[in-house]
């Protein structure tokens, strides 16, 4: 189990209102302290959730997405600090004692981890392994922990129950462990479910399994969802609301339908025109976005995203755009000084005409569909 971090207060319960948020995150700051000086993994972030929606969380490696889930979660090592608010449930639990977030780990809120072969514990069998949370939080017995256990193995369609219940991790296709995983972050019933990058070791069809059985079994139980990843198709169909993360922090948050109708950040655009389309045709080029994150221990002053952007411009290199509403949705928040397809967008069209996107992060990808329709 990870450490927590020093600093711990007991949970403080808030007033709750009818139709409060399961999970209210206010100005969310995580820092590492490392050999080369603070990383601000997470920066100002604020969100909420309410029961039964399904937020997705989306950026690129280093973007923050996964450490603000663990944050929320209080799963930190020692050499994490955060600072700001996390409401669950009306309780503030930003800086609770570990002997009592033990008490939301698995009961309250639960997680699916990205590699289930290295988030498994290679030398417990899958029964242990899912019976230890029945027994710890809802003291049931061997026989009752087995049946449950053997029912959550059911309805995560994982065939023979009975059977894999003696296996070891090793002995199962990561489709299977992945299902194993989801078993035993469902098994004390949460009421949020954190789903870090849960496809991405597997293949296309699996995927595809994997994301339709974690949005059945939110629905059936009624679940909050945080879905986690780099992939906007991912999010697409299966979120209710999507936050935009780069650099630490959120660029760009709306609803799906709002958001995918009406990109408003370029990083956001740069995400969607990186992904293959069905319609494509053959050897077509991807878009990859040029140049690389920017380094979290020494951040450039500015748009963290103005050296990679095509349309950066020196107000967006000399000052860093807040967080604000969307003139024609205010429910849609974007970090741009000239937004897509806004008023304010028409500077963008001549940065484009005097600016080069630097493409030297890699070549880019050609796409080739397998004739066969092989997966």
């Amino acid at each position: 189990m990870t450490d927590a971090p020093t600093t711990t207060t007991e949970p403080q319960a808030a007033p709750t209102a009818a139709g409060a948020p399961l999970l209210q995150v206010t100005d969310l700051h995580t820092s590492f302290t490392s050999d080369r000086g603070t990383v601000r993994a997470v920066r100002g972030v604020s969100l909420s959730l309410q029961r039964g929606r399904t937020l997705g969380i989306v950026g690129e490696s280093g973007s923050g997405k996964s450490v603000l889930s663990r944050s929320i979660m209080g799963l930190m090592p020692s050499n994490a600090t955060r600072t700001g608010s996390v409401v669950y449930d009306g309780t503030e639990i930003l800086n609770a004692s570990p002997s009592t977030m033990r008490n939301y780990w698995g009961d309250e809120m639960a997680m699916v981890f990205q590699d289930p072969m290295t988030a498994l514990n290679p030398v417990l069998r899958v029964e242990r392994q899912i019976t230890e949370s029945l027994h710890e939080h809802l003291d049931l017995s061997k026989q009752q922990a087995k049946d449950t256990a053997l029912a959550l193995l059911t309805s995560v369609g994982i065939p023979e129950p009975a059977r894999r219940l003696r296996m070891y991790p090793h002995e199962m296709s990561g489709g299977m462990r992945q299902r194993i995983m989801i078993a035993i972050a469902l098994a004390c019933g949460p009421k949020m479910l954190f789903a870090d990058e849960p496809t991405t070791a597997l293949d296309v069809t699996v995927q595809a399994q994997i994301l339709d059985l974690l949005q059945h079994l939110q629905t059936d139980r009624q679940m909050a969802m945080i879905l986690v990843t780099h992939d906007l198709g991912v999010v697409a169909g299966r979120a209710h609301d999507i936050a935009v993360m780069y650099a630490g922090e959120i660029v760009e948050q709306a609803s799906a339908k709002a958001l995918f109708a009406s990109v408003r950040h370029p990083y956001t655009e740069a995400l969607l025109q990186s992904i293959p389309k069905l319609e494509m045709a053959k050897h077509t080029k991807l878009e990859a976005i040029g140049g690389r994150p920017p380094d979290l221990v020494n951040l450039p002053q500015g748009c963290p995203f103005a050296q990679r952007c095509r349309y950066a411009q020196d107000r967006c290199r000399d000052e860093a755009p807040a967080l604000l509403p969307d003139p024609d949705d205010a429910t849609h928040l974007v970090a741009c000084h000239f937004p897509v397809g806004t008023a304010a967008e028409q500077p963008r069209h001549e940065a484009l005409a005097d600016t080069q996107l630097d493409h030297a992060a890699g070549d880019d990808v050609v796409f080739e569909p397998d004739p066969e329709g092989a997966s």
